[in-house]
């Protein structure tokens, strides 16, 4: 994965990511935000995948169903934020990706593998945010305080 810093200025850093073929897509992002001490940040991505799971939460269970993806896909979209749980950046997205025959699917992005290309967009916030562990939901969610 290379990365670039496009803008900077009061607090606030973009940057762009580009994996290639068989990186890590998760370990990556969630690396790349532990290099730069990202506290909060939004990501939006663009490119394929050789393999995915996809994680749809189980209310009940209070675990995310893992829902493996063996096969190339598109990344038709993907959204997401890293935030710090117990002080170690954490990637929490949703993914859509498409298939050859032109369906689509999505949910949590666990984790994948990028074949050709991954394009990621990552806008740091000056404002720290933390995660959370709900009792309710066994999520840990991002607490405004």
């Amino acid at each position: 994965m290379k990365s670039k810093l496009l803008h900077a200025i009061e607090g606030q850093r973009t940057f762009a990511l580009v994996f290639e073929t068989g990186d890590d897509a998760v370990a990556g992002i969630r690396d790349f935000a532990k290099r730069q001490s990202l506290n909060v940040s939004t990501l939006t991505a663009i490119g394929a995948f050789s393999d995915l799971v996809l994680g749809y939460f189980d209310w009940n269970k209070k675990t995310y169903r893992r829902i493996p993806v063996n096969e190339q896909v598109e990344v038709l979209s993907l959204v997401g934020n890293v935030v710090l749980k117990d002080g170690k950046p954490e990637v929490h997205a949703h993914v859509v990706v498409g298939k050859n025959d032109g369906t689509a699917h999505g949910g949590h992005l666990l984790a994948a593998h990028v074949r050709p290309t991954l394009e990621v967009v990552v806008v740091e916030s000056p404002e720290h945010l933390r995660r959370v562990a709900r009792e309710d939901s066994g999520l840990a969610l991002i607490d405004l305080g």
